[in-house]
């Protein structure tokens, strides 16, 4: 536990809290309205304070320290609290703010386009959405409620299971005219685009199918759900796309499915939040939203 002197700078510790969620000064001064040379001032001056050093600094890479990671866990959701109480003041207390984290493919592609619906229902509610690392199986300190995967209920926190991860085959129109299978082998050229989190699921996807892949196939490996979609969208490959998820791009055309065998993953897509914080009613609102229309029946 890091612990600050009383007299500590509540500005810098604001400043830290962003700078320490993108580990980038640049960014931190983006959000914050300020010059990257104010944020490291005011880093290095609440350092000077605690007398620890909160951030490693290698060459042009920034992380947290040991030290600056256990001051963010503990400090980030009392500024956030903070803002919170100050933004109802300065809105009569009429206004609820509720944080969630959701993995960016199910952001984008899922949850903001349905959006709209809980804020016609519930206008007193403010929502922040914020998106993180997709393979974490965290749920983060300053959120209220989070939608990520897990291969089990995750310990300690109220979880309510939505549904299990399922992908399915698909590539592009021409990429789709290009196919040819022959006794449940594919014969033609079928280059594959792999999501880092998952390397193995093309694998698990040809043992479910009864399909087999080529023998040495060309694979294109990517970090991020969106940038395995679009890769598919412009016929680099074929990529396994979450379903229901990717429906949209489905509905516009520019991917189709290859296949209509789907493989459904060991990991399922929780809603998630800390015992106690449903008392809110506008995380119970939005929870309850969100457990209505987005889990299987």
């Amino acid at each position: 536990m890091v612990l600050a002197p009383s007299n500590v700078s509540l500005r810098g510790l604001r400043t830290f809290c962003v700078a320490a969620k993108y580990e980038n000064f640049t960014l931190a001064a983006e959000a914050l309205f300020i010059t990257p040379s104010a944020v490291s001032h005011q880093i290095k001056g609440l350092e000077q304070e605690l007398g620890q050093q909160l951030f490693d600094r290698n060459n042009r890479d920034l992380t947290l320290s040991e030290a600056g990671r256990a001051l963010y866990e503990e400090i980030s959701p009392l500024i956030q609290q903070i803002g919170d109480v100050a933004a109802k003041y300065k809105t009569d207390g009429k206004r609820s703010v509720v944080r969630i984290s959701v993995q960016p493919f199910f952001a984008s592609e899922y949850f903001v386009p349905r959006l709209s619906e809980f804020n016609a229902l519930h206008p007193e509610i403010d929502i922040q959405v914020g998106t993180s690392d997709e393979s974490s199986e965290k749920h983060p300190a300053d959120a209220d409620l989070s939608i990520r995967l897990f291969q089990s209920p995750p310990k300690d926190l109220e979880s309510y299971l939505l549904f299990p991860l399922r992908v399915s085959p698909a590539g592009s129109p021409a990429f789709k005219k290009s196919l040819k299978v022959k006794d449940n082998v594919i014969v033609s050229d079928f280059p594959m685009i792999v999501h880092e989190s998952r390397p193995k699921a093309w694998a698990q996807w040809s043992a479910a199918s009864g399909i087999e892949l080529p023998a040495s196939s060309k694979s294109t490996r990517l970090d991020s759900m969106i940038a395995v979609v679009r890769a598919a969208q412009r016929g680099i490959g074929a990529a396994l796309v979450p379903v229901p998820i990717g429906e949209l791009w489905f509905k516009e055309g520019s991917i189709v499915r290859l296949f209509d065998k789907d493989l459904i993953a060991d990991v399922s897509y929780y809603l998630s939040c800390k015992p106690g914080a449903e008392d809110q009613a506008g995380v119970k609102a939005l929870s309850g939203w969100i457990r209505e229309n987005f889990a299987d029946k």
